[in-house]
This record gives structure tokens, sequence and C-alpha cells, in this order.
């Protein structure tokens, strides 16, 4: 039997960050009751996994497991050239025990600067988990590339969105209309996948 996301149905979204989760809500078209882990009490298991697929596996199916209803969870991060592709999977782990991007981005500028790099390419990637409640487990990934730049700029998206530009752009991802930035972003490419796979 194919896998599908019936439209109406209540999806939980394996997520405490309320932006990420509005962003997910907005990708899913609206068609969709999401809740976020925080508001039915979830606690965040320990990422453990070493690649973002691993950990969006590893958070749906936590989610899924414990509260019964199919869970949708996002592992995402920015992944700089010049430091061989970190903070990648730590990308939230820069921010300190409060995930302060402002100081994630700080370290990321800092860094950048003790080795002395001109390379500033960079990309965001985006897994994308479905799981149902002991059932099976639906991954698909999506990557958006560009480049860093500093001092950050635009206070509109979350996480690293004011140092990112995208390719062929002018505009941090922290600058941009989220509709504008939800139209190329890594996880509007996870998304486009998932949707070509789980829903009519």
């Amino acid at each position: 039997m194919k896998l599908r996301l019936i439209k109406g149905m209540r999806l939980l979204a394996a997520t405490h960050n309320p932006g990420k989760a509005r962003e997910i809500a907005a990708l899913l078209d609206g068609h969709f009751d999401v809740v976020s882990a925080d508001s039915v009490g979830l606690p965040e298991p320990d990422e453990t996994e070493t690649t973002f697929t691993g950990n969006a596996m590893l958070k749906a199916r936590h989610a899924a497991d414990r509260s019964g209803l199919v869970s949708l969870a996002d592992d995402s991060g920015l992944s700089i050239a010049a430091l061989d592709g970190a903070p990648g999977i730590f990308s939230a782990r820069w921010g300190g025990p409060d995930k302060d991007f402002g100081l994630a981005m700080s370290k990321v500028e800092q860094r950048l600067e003790d080795i002395g790099a001109t390379d500033r390419r960079a990309w965001f990637t985006s897994a994308l988990a479905v799981a149902w409640p002991d059932g099976p487990c639906v991954v698909v990934e999506g990557q958006v590339h560009g480049s860093v730049t500093f001092p950050p700029r635009g206070d509109r998206g979350f996480g690293y969105d004011p140092i990112f530009i995208p390719e062929g752009g002018r505009l941090t991802f922290g600058e941009m209309d989220p509709v504008e930035k939800d139209a190329m972003s890594h996880r509007a490419w996870a998304f486009e996948k998932l949707k070509a796979a789980l829903i009519d």
C-alpha cells in the first residue's frame, strides 16, 4: 500500500522552534492541522546521528512513537565551504544551550577571520522525515547554495538567515519576504519532494 498524507489530518511538527513550525505549516499550503512538539509537551531527543537525514529520521520516529501522531521532523543547517562544511549538523549547537543564533553567526564570522578565509560559499541543507506511529518513515533532502555575508542583515526568518544570500540574489534570507524565501529555500525544495512522494 502506498503511503499517503491525507489533507486535513493532524501532523505533529517535531520541533520546539516556533519559527520552524510556522514555516512547516506554510510550506504544507495550510492543508494540514500542524501542532508543534512543545504544544503537546514532547521532549526533544538527543540528536546522536551524524547526518541531517539520520537526525531527521530519529526526531520523527521519536515524536511519532510517543505522541501517536504522524510526525514530521526537519533537520537542517548551514554548511560553509571554508570551514569544511561546519557548522553543519551542529548549526543550532553553535548558539550554545540557549540556541542564540546571534552568537552562532558571530562564531562563524570569527572563525572565517581566524583562518583568513575569502571563500564565502555556503549552502543550507534540509532533511525532512515523516514517521507513522509504530510504522514506516520516509525521508527526503533539499539544498540551496549561496554565500555568507557580514554583518547580518534583516530580521525576518530565523537561524542563520540574516547572513545567507542565495545564488543570484542580493538580499539575505533575513531580508526577504517570507513568501519569496519559501519559494527557493532548502526547506522548500525538500517539501516539494515530500509533497510529490506523499500528497496527492
